[in-house]
């Protein structure tokens, strides 16, 4: 049920052969991603219970779900990109649906973050399903 964009990660992922290499493809992933406008950097699109700074900024237009976001640690920064990947341009009603554990540990991310970077993840995933199921 993940996005297309989603998809598309899956497959390089599946030609990277050791982590070194996917955790370099999630950094350049976030490093890609437009920067979080200054004036959206406010408590209200902060996410607690991350160890860093992440700002998440959704948007629904015509029923589709989006989010922009930011973080000050890169590694965070790429998980938001993988984030957006899975869950920007799905419909609003979908977005609940999304198995975002089952579909993130098809990238084997699970066994390669730290306990602090997993509970910042599920917190990012809390946000945007919270946000989407309060405007649907």
């Amino acid at each position: 049920m993940a996005a297309p964009a989603f998809e598309d990660i899956v497959a390089d992922f599946e030609f990277l052969e050791d982590w070194e290499d996917r955790y370099r493809y999630v950094i350049d992933h976030g490093k890609a991603m437009a920067p979080l406008d200054e004036a959206l950097r406010v408590p209200a699109t902060k996410v607690d219970g991350c160890a860093s700074q992440v700002w998440l900024h959704p948007k629904i237009e015509g029923g589709v779900f989006s989010f922009e976001g930011e973080s000050d640690a890169m590694i965070v920064r790429g998980l938001i990109s993988v984030l957006r990947a899975l869950y920007n341009d799905l419909p609003v009603a979908e977005v609940a649906a999304v198995d975002a554990a089952g579909e993130l540990s098809r990238l084997g991310l699970n066994d390669h973050l730290s306990a602090q970077r997993s509970n910042g993840l599920r917190a990012m995933i809390e946000r945007i399903r919270a946000v989407a199921a309060e405007a649907a």
